[in-house]
């Protein structure tokens, strides 16, 4: 169970004031609070969890246990790169009002993010994807749940800092786990 735990820490933390998130938050504090961006928002982030986490369950039983933990500090590191370095961008000037097309925007950001990797990093270390699937889930439902409650909060530019001091935590994780599986620390 501990992994569940780590994996919904891991993703709210690396998740708040990520592209996905400011997205929801951008489009409802521009349209107002729309039952269906809420839920084209949690089942993208639902399916995204478990997809992350069913990809880590494929690779998981044919690597070692060392491997595994490699493989995890990569993907510590995509994590601490992708907070780090992708902005959310400018907000477009006429958003639309297509939930579709929210979808599929909101599809192409999590497939990439720094949330998505951890879940992945999460069931690869631990060879147990459905604690990852459920705290990843959950947690990228909690974040988009906020976006869509607080998007003002959402929107502050003080979590776009901490999105960044988040990142530099993951980078500095994975190198550090990376050395440790090498035995050089």
């Amino acid at each position: 169970m501990s992994g569940f735990y780590f994996t919904l820490l891991a993703v709210l933390l690396a998740g708040l004031a990520a592209r996905d998130q400011l997205t929801v938050a951008e489009l409802t504090a521009r349209q107002g609070a729309r039952p269906g961006v809420l839920v084209t928002g949690l089942a993208i982030s639902i399916a995204t969890g478990v997809a992350a986490a069913w990809a880590g369950s494929l690779i998981a039983p044919m690597l070692p246990s060392n491997a595994r933990l490699f493989l995890a500090a990569l993907a510590l590191a995509f994590a601490g790169g992708e907070s780090l370095l992708l902005s959310p961008g400018r907000s477009p000037d006429e958003p639309t009002r297509s939930l579709g097309a929210l979808a599929i925007v909101l599809l192409s950001r999590q497939l990439t993010d720094a949330a998505r990797f951890l879940v992945f990093a999460m069931a690869v270390a631990t060879n147990a994807p459905v604690p990852a699937a459920l705290g990843g889930a959950l947690g990228g439902a909690v974040l988009l749940a906020a976006a869509w409650f607080a998007p003002a909060f959402v929107m502050q530019p003080v979590l776009r800092k901490l999105r960044r001091f988040v990142g530099a935590a993951l980078l500095l994780l994975a190198l550090f786990l990376g050395l440790r599986v090498l035995d050089l620390v």
